[in-house]
């Protein structure tokens, strides 16, 4: 493997890692295999600790190609629990208020999902990294502070229902960048004239990078430990390049 030339690593992202986690831990094996204390690796695409799944880490050069992953296409498996909603819109915050569910029945969630489809604007969550006068609005929240953010296009390129268990609704999305999740949930609540929160979500796809072709953390880890090195061109060991 070249690392400084730059290699795509994708991982399956375990539940309860935030993507910085991720990454820590393979530049650390990256760096502890070049015997270089430091070393430019980064993610396309956070995922938020509550969420597993495709997660594309770049090294060396390869970072370049960040932005490009980042704008790609994403789909998701999610499952929302209805009736209940969270401030976060997710599991990160406790339940803050209840609602009726049972007059939703699978047509009805068919139609509201339907309703997401194509080009919509979008609130994004308050606990999210959406910068605000150069702070991010998670920070804001955690703190008690109202924020009212603004709504921003995204894209929907399909979704599909997969089942209604009881309360949990689960359907696929695929998605354009800068699409949260967690706001479809609260918005999917709202036109089901009821509440909702995200229960659980999984990245299954990248680009064309699907979660079957991802590594576990520590395969990847051991991969990286037992890999034949290669180097670029006039590359010394003891000496990184200036753009690294």
């Amino acid at each position: 493997m070249d690392f400084i030339s730059g290699e795509i690593i994708a991982i399956d992202k375990p539940l309860g890692w935030t993507s910085f986690d991720a990454v820590k831990r393979l530049r650390g094996a990256i760096q502890k295999r070049l015997h270089l204390k430091k070393f430019k690796v980064g993610h396309a695409g956070t995922l938020d600790p509550l969420a597993t799944g495709v997660l594309i880490v770049c090294t060396g050069r390869a970072t370049r190609k960040i932005e490009d992953y980042q704008s790609g296409e994403k789909e998701y498996v999610a499952t929302v629990e209805l009736g209940a909603t969270t401030p976060s819109y997710d599991l990160e915050t406790e339940i803050d208020a209840y609602y009726p569910t049972e007059h939703i029945t699978e047509e009805m969630a068919k139609e509201a999902l339907n309703g997401f489809r194509g080009n919509i604007m979008q609130v994004p969550p308050v606990y999210s990294a959406v910068k605000v006068d150069g702070k991010r609005a998670y920070k804001y929240a955690r703190h008690g502070k109202d924020l009212e953010l603004k709504a921003k296009p995204i894209t929907i390129k399909e979704i599909e229902f997969l089942g209604l268990e009881g309360n949990l609704l689960r359907f696929r999305v695929v998605c354009g960048k800068g699409t949260y999740i967690r706001s479809l949930a609260r918005d999917l609540g709202e036109a089901l004239k009821s509440g909702a929160h995200l229960k659980e979500l999984r990245r299954t796809r990248v680009g064309n990078i699907s979660v079957a072709e991802c590594l576990k953390i520590e395969e990847a880890v051991e991969k990286i430990t037992n890999c034949e090195l290669t180097f670029p061109e006039n590359y010394y060991l003891a000496e990184q390049p200036k753009e690294e």
